[in-house]
């Protein structure tokens, strides 16, 4: 029998019809000789060759027919398939021993509408105002959230903007999710505000400058974390910060430590002693303020507070990356000098202690709708069980954070994922390898499909419904 020039795959709902030796929309469907076939097949990940509970794959390495227990494998969606139109069983249930009970994994490729980012970018350089809109490719796909300690943050994606929008919207922001949860570099602009290029595990590139450090801690923190390093080598020390400016001679730190006065005045708002916020605005200077001269948040010094000719002041932002060393004339007014040796060890010391900067991705997905069908015949036992933690889930192999509330509302850290784990349809949506882990007493007890549950030998020997060979990723030792 001849088979049909193209065939239709059910795989997702845009309901390709699929010419012999080609893919689908999405490349991860394909029509072999008259059958659809997945293009990438069920990844099982080795856990003995990771630290600890780490899941790490290693890759182009096939199952070579040795024993791979429950202990040892995690059973991953990444190649398993999708329930859509979700009435079915997930593609793969399989029964395996995990530290001596008889658990079952149940696994799929789930399409998500409704998922997105959050991005955690770490820079005091200011990336745009709360709020603004954040572009990839001229569309807007999220927004700028509030910012953390030491890190600005964004949040993209979303139904809204995968389908609430135009087509270019929902293709762009399609797009930049994929290739930020497959860990690729995306450059985003921000309203504005600055293009930063991200990538999970990478530093960010804010404006076309590479950010390698973190900041310590905002100015408060780096006065209390360093004035007893200055006393005695420096009069006076500012921290220079967008958020909150530290003055060592007013601050507690320095009290506590019997600072003299030094009527130095700050041009800002006061908020306690040695703290001062809004000294300047936000953006690329000092301390992730506006500024290239610090001296412009300083107005006139009191003599009747301390100032006199020859004090000292050290001004340095919460990176070590700006300092500046100055002396007062007759004048009283702060003239620049050479940084002093001894004072040049507590700026490195200030650079020392900041962590590498770095982009966090964060994938963040909502797993209640119909895929659950694909695990039982009563879906709401399953967000049932998974509240109660009688169900695991995992994203790739990779744990998750679930978020407290009604449904299951996923968070995980893409660097835990193996490397292309995340697909599309262009409906649009994301994929994402998912999988529910529970005792198989307690997947019978919550109406599962029993009767496809699979052991792993088996798995493993014959693959799955779409005719993809099993494989382990790290192999079996």
């Amino acid at each position: 029998m001849t088979a049909p020039e193209k065939i239709r795959c059910d795989a997702c709902p845009v309901m390709c019809y699929i010419a012999d030796g080609k893919t689908g929309a999405c490349d991860r469907y394909a029509n072999a000789g008259g059958k659809i076939i997945r293009s990438d097949p069920l990844t099982l990940l080795d856990r003995r060759m990771a630290k600890g509970d780490e899941i790490k794959p290693f890759l182009a390495a096939d199952w070579d027919g040795q024993t791979a227990t429950g202990d040892e494998v995690v059973v991953s969606a990444i190649g398993a398939g999708t329930t859509y139109p979700d009435y079915k069983p997930a593609p793969f249930i399989v029964s395996r021993d995990i530290d001596g009970f008889d658990c079952v994994t149940v696994v799929t490729e789930a399409i998500f509408s409704y998922c997105g980012v959050k991005v955690k970018i770490d820079t005091d350089r200011h990336l745009g105002a709360e709020a603004a809109p954040v572009r990839a490719e001229g569309e807007v796909i999220g927004h700028v959230m509030t910012s953390e300690y030491g890190s600005q943050m964004l949040s993209l994606g979303g139904v809204d903007h995968l389908t609430g929008g135009s087509k270019a919207e929902g293709r762009k922001t399609c797009d930049a999710l994929l290739r930020l949860c497959n860990k690729d570099a995306v450059e985003l602009s921000v309203d504005g505000g600055c293009t930063v290029i991200v990538q999970a595990g990478q530093p960010p590139i804010v404006d076309g400058v590479r950010e390698d450090r973190m900041r310590v801690g905002c100015g408060s923190a780096t006065i209390g974390m360093f004035a007893s390093q200055w006393q005695g080598l420096v009069d006076e020390v500012v921290v220079v910060d967008d958020h909150i400016t530290g003055v060592v001679s007013e601050h507690q730190a320095g009290k506590v430590i019997d600072w003299p006065a030094t009527g130095i005045r700050i041009l800002g708002h006061r908020s306690t002693p040695g703290r001062y916020f809004k000294v300047a605005g936000p953006g690329q200077g000092w301390g992730g303020t506006d500024i290239d001269d610090p001296l412009t948040i300083l107005g006139p010094w009191r003599a009747e507070k301390g100032a006199r000719p020859g004090l000292s002041l050290l001004m340095v932002s919460t990176t070590g990356e700006h300092a500046a060393y100055y002396v007062l004339n007759d004048a009283l007014e702060p003239v620049a000098q050479p940084m002093p040796e001894v004072l040049q060890p507590s700026v490195d010391l200030i650079a020392q202690n900041c962590e590498p900067a770095l982009c966090t991705v964060l994938f963040m997905g909502g797993a209640g709708g119909s895929l659950r069908s694909g695990v039982t015949q009563n879906p709401i036992r399953l967000t049932e069980s998974v509240q109660a933690a009688r169900t695991t889930v995992t994203i790739g192999g990779a744990p998750v954070y679930r978020w407290p509330g009604g449904g299951i509302t996923v968070m995980v850290d893409v660097t835990e994922v193996p490397d292309g784990a995340f697909g599309y349809v262009p409906t649009p949506a994301l994929v994402a390898p998912l999988e529910f882990t529970v005792l198989r007493a307690d997947y019978e007890a919550l109406g599962g499909h029993a009767a496809k549950i699979r052991e792993l030998d088996d798995v493993l020997e014959t693959g799955g419904e779409y005719g993809a060979a099993a494989r382990i990723v790290g192999g079996a030792e």
